[in-house]
Protein backbone atom coordinates (compact mmCIF):
# COMPACT_ATOMS: atom_id res chain seq x y z
CA UNK A 1 0.00 0.00 0.00
CA UNK A 2 1.78 2.75 -1.48
CA UNK A 3 0.74 6.75 -0.54
CA UNK A 4 1.39 9.16 -3.16
CA UNK A 5 2.29 12.70 -2.33
CA UNK A 6 1.03 15.51 -4.10
CA UNK A 7 3.10 18.80 -4.39
CA UNK A 8 2.01 21.60 -3.12
CA UNK A 9 3.65 23.93 -5.94
CA UNK A 10 3.39 22.96 -9.97
CA UNK A 11 6.51 20.92 -11.22
CA UNK A 12 9.44 22.56 -11.88
CA UNK A 13 8.95 25.23 -9.89
CA UNK A 14 11.35 25.51 -6.48
CA UNK A 15 9.44 24.55 -3.52
CA UNK A 16 9.90 23.18 0.11
CA UNK A 17 13.97 24.16 0.89
CA UNK A 18 14.82 25.54 -2.42
CA UNK A 19 12.14 28.97 -1.18
CA UNK A 20 13.48 28.58 2.08
CA UNK A 21 17.47 29.40 1.10
CA UNK A 22 15.55 32.14 -2.23
CA UNK A 23 14.47 33.92 1.03
CA UNK A 24 16.98 33.66 2.94
CA UNK A 25 19.25 35.39 -0.15
CA UNK A 26 16.38 38.06 -0.52
CA UNK A 27 17.29 38.80 2.81
CA UNK A 28 20.93 39.30 2.58
CA UNK A 29 20.70 41.39 0.00
CA UNK A 30 17.88 43.61 0.44
CA UNK A 31 17.61 43.65 4.69
CA UNK A 32 14.67 42.37 6.19
CA UNK A 33 13.12 46.03 6.19
CA UNK A 34 13.27 46.41 2.45
CA UNK A 35 11.34 43.84 1.62
CA UNK A 36 7.81 44.63 2.76
CA UNK A 37 8.50 47.93 1.29
CA UNK A 38 9.73 46.59 -2.65
CA UNK A 39 6.57 43.98 -2.52
CA UNK A 40 4.73 46.96 -1.76
CA UNK A 41 6.11 49.21 -4.73
CA UNK A 42 6.07 46.24 -6.79
CA UNK A 43 1.99 45.50 -6.23
CA UNK A 44 1.23 49.20 -7.04
CA UNK A 45 3.34 49.39 -10.00
CA UNK A 46 1.23 45.88 -11.22
CA UNK A 47 -1.90 47.67 -10.24
CA UNK A 48 -1.27 51.06 -12.27
CA UNK A 49 -0.14 48.23 -15.18
CA UNK A 50 -3.49 46.28 -15.17
CA UNK A 51 -5.74 49.78 -15.08
CA UNK A 52 -3.43 51.36 -17.98
CA UNK A 53 -3.97 48.20 -19.91
CA UNK A 54 -7.60 47.93 -19.48
CA UNK A 55 -7.77 51.79 -20.55
CA UNK A 56 -6.26 51.31 -23.45
CA UNK A 57 -8.86 47.89 -24.22
CA UNK A 58 -11.54 49.76 -23.72
CA UNK A 59 -10.97 53.10 -25.77
CA UNK A 60 -10.05 50.51 -28.84
CA UNK A 61 -13.44 48.95 -28.12
CA UNK A 62 -14.95 52.25 -28.19
CA UNK A 63 -13.06 53.34 -31.57
CA UNK A 64 -14.00 49.62 -32.91
CA UNK A 65 -18.01 50.77 -32.05
CA UNK A 66 -18.41 54.50 -33.38
CA UNK A 67 -18.41 55.44 -36.68
CA UNK A 68 -15.87 57.72 -38.45
CA UNK A 69 -17.05 60.93 -38.59
CA UNK A 70 -13.84 62.76 -39.49
CA UNK A 71 -14.42 64.47 -42.48
CA UNK A 72 -16.46 67.47 -41.03
CA UNK A 73 -13.61 68.53 -38.74
CA UNK A 74 -10.95 67.68 -41.40
CA UNK A 75 -12.72 70.20 -43.74
CA UNK A 76 -13.73 73.12 -40.61
CA UNK A 77 -9.75 72.47 -40.07
CA UNK A 78 -8.84 72.75 -43.57
CA UNK A 79 -11.04 76.09 -43.93
CA UNK A 80 -10.04 77.45 -41.09
CA UNK A 81 -5.93 76.82 -41.94
CA UNK A 82 -7.07 78.19 -45.29
CA UNK A 83 -8.04 81.68 -43.86
CA UNK A 84 -5.04 82.21 -41.57
CA UNK A 85 -2.71 81.51 -44.83
CA UNK A 86 -4.92 84.04 -45.93
CA UNK A 87 -4.91 86.80 -43.41
CA UNK A 88 -0.93 86.28 -43.32
CA UNK A 89 -0.46 86.74 -46.86
CA UNK A 90 -2.78 90.55 -46.65
CA UNK A 91 -0.63 91.32 -43.53
CA UNK A 92 2.78 90.86 -45.64
CA UNK A 93 1.13 92.68 -48.32
CA UNK A 94 0.30 95.37 -46.45
CA UNK A 95 3.62 95.91 -44.44
CA UNK A 96 5.01 95.84 -47.87
CA UNK A 97 3.66 98.17 -49.08
CA UNK A 98 3.51 100.62 -45.75
CA UNK A 99 7.73 99.85 -46.23
CA UNK A 100 8.04 100.87 -49.79
CA UNK A 101 6.03 104.61 -49.16
CA UNK A 102 8.05 105.17 -45.80
CA UNK A 103 11.39 105.06 -48.51
CA UNK A 104 10.04 107.15 -50.73
CA UNK A 105 9.10 109.61 -47.86
CA UNK A 106 12.62 109.86 -47.32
Amino acid sequence: MAVELTPLFAPGLPGGMELAVILLIAILLFGANKIPKLARSTGQAMGEFQKGREEVEQELQEMKTKPKTTTDSDESTASSETQTEAEAETETETESASGSDTKSEE
